[in-house]
């Protein structure tokens, strides 16, 4: 992956509805080449997918938490088990498996402090092997992006 290509990740990453010949422009290539290097780094998985990205207050999802999940075992059972099964759930947005403290930690989107208590009860709380659940609200979203920091 060269400097060319770089940029039009750059590019892409803040408006990935632009048309190929406004692409080629910004990053001072022709039309053709421009498209055959989109196409090369959709081939090689480097670009994954595009999306919209939506306003979570506008669809009613004002509340984001993050969850931290301890499970009763670390066994590979237990522990893909939990990840199937939260891959099952939608206001689970991002799942990660932690080294350090907690198992897992979970951000999660819902319409609010109800709601997700709603959320752990009858939906959280029924995923088998959890042993803990501690649940952070943050105060001030100050920074979320999309964008990686492609140089």
């Amino acid at each position: 992956m060269d400097q060319t290509d770089k940029r039009i990740l750059q590019v892409l990453q803040t408006d990935g509805k632009l048309q190929n010949n406004e692409l080629a422009q910004r990053i001072g290539l022709s039309a053709s080449p421009c498209l055959r290097r989109v196409k090369q780094l959709e081939e090689d998985g480097i670009i994954r997918a595009y999306v919209a990205l939506v306003d979570p207050a506008k669809v009613n999802l004002r509340l984001t938490v993050f969850a931290r999940i301890w499970l009763k075992s670390q066994d590979p059972q237990t522990v893909n088990q939990f990840v199937e099964s939260i891959r099952e759930v939608p206001e689970v947005v991002e799942c990660h498996l932690m080294a350090g403290d907690c198992d897992f930690f979970l951000r999660i989107v819902v319409a609010d402090l109800d709601a997700y208590r709603q959320f752990q009860i009858h939906r959280l709380n029924k995923i088998p092997n959890i042993q803990s659940i501690k649940t952070e609200i943050p105060l001030q979203n100050i920074k979320q992006t999309t964008e990686l920091p492609i140089w």
